[in-house]
């Protein structure tokens, strides 16, 4: 029988795959599959900076010669750029987005006078410089032409949603409580857009797991952090809290974990090396039974 059960993959072509990625969809795969649910595969190509469109077919076909499958269309985020945008543009009009003009070194100047560096989920907390600029100076620079990031000032966001604390719930951890200060400990002031990058991965996520029903998020344990802004996030636009089930991070023999900056072996490169499918899903652990191996 066929439950409501929707997991999704979302990788970002920035790179060839690797097998942490294999061990990542599988298990969104499994999930759905064991459960007659749907799988969905999502292109996150927000970054058109880095992502490419060879690493974007690539995923198509490693994902395929793994023995997954998957709904169709796949959704690709460098297609929808308005949805984004009208999100942002929801959050401007009520007052919750700023532009920040600070560079990454003028950012690390400030924290470095301040005499020490609050560090939040995602590094550095952003000590909030721009967030007090008046609207006529901010007007002035942007009609100048300068530079800035769009951030979402996390106290007046707070403020807005109300119903504290806000709730979500991991598999393995339970249920979470999200409050204003933690928010703003763990990621202050965050950036939801910049000029290369149209919109954030957070905002970004949030809004097509909500678009797609999306019930179950499997991710690695990384992440796990980001859900508490994402819970925020879901809150401010009223979208759907799914579940979460975070999981383990595969590591090199070392204890780094496996990641394409560190050159970790791709995944058409162990099937030209001769691996095959059942071979990567015993590799990471996971039945090749479940795959049709």
């Amino acid at each position: 029988m066929q439950s409501d059960i929707v997991t999704r993959c979302a990788p970002s072509p920035t790179g060839y795959l690797h097998a942490g990625h294999a061990y990542a969809a599988g298990i969104a795969f499994l999930r759905a599959r064991q459960a007659g649910g749907r799988f969905l595969l999502r292109i996150e190509d927000i970054d058109i900076t880095r992502c490419r469109p060879e690493f974007a077919a690539a995923i198509l076909e490693d994902f395929a010669w793994l023995g997954l499958s998957w709904e169709q269309p796949v959704r690709r985020q460098s297609q929808h750029f308005a949805e984004y945008a009208a999100a942002l543009d929801s959050l401007r009009q009520r007052g919750l987005l700023y532009p920040c003009f600070c560079t990454r070194k003028q950012i690390q100047a400030e924290i470095a006078a301040a005499g020490h560096a609050p560090h939040g989920f995602e590094g550095a907390v952003y000590p909030g410089t721009c967030r007090h600029l008046g609207a006529t100076e901010r007007a002035e620079r942007i009609a100048a032409g300068e530079a800035y990031a769009l951030r979402l000032d996390i106290a007046a966001a707070c403020r807005h949603t109300g119903n504290w604390p806000l709730r979500w719930h991991d598999e393995e951890a339970g249920a979470q409580s999200v409050m204003p200060e933690l928010l703003a400990q763990g990621f202050g002031d965050v950036v939801l857009a910049r000029k290369e990058i149209p919109a954030s991965y957070h905002l970004c996520v949030c809004h097509d797991d909500a678009l797609q029903g999306i019930t179950l998020v499997t991710r690695g344990n990384d992440l796990f952090g980001a859900t508490h802004l994402h819970r925020l996030l879901q809150a401010l636009f009223d979208w759907p809290a799914p579940a979460y089930a975070h999981h383990r991070l595969l590591l090199t023999d070392s204890g780094e974990r496996l990641a394409k900056r560190r050159n970790a072996p791709a995944l058409r490169d162990l099937r030209a090396a001769g691996i095959t499918p059942a071979g990567i899903w015993q590799q990471v652990g996971l039945d090749p039974g479940g795959f049709g191996f």
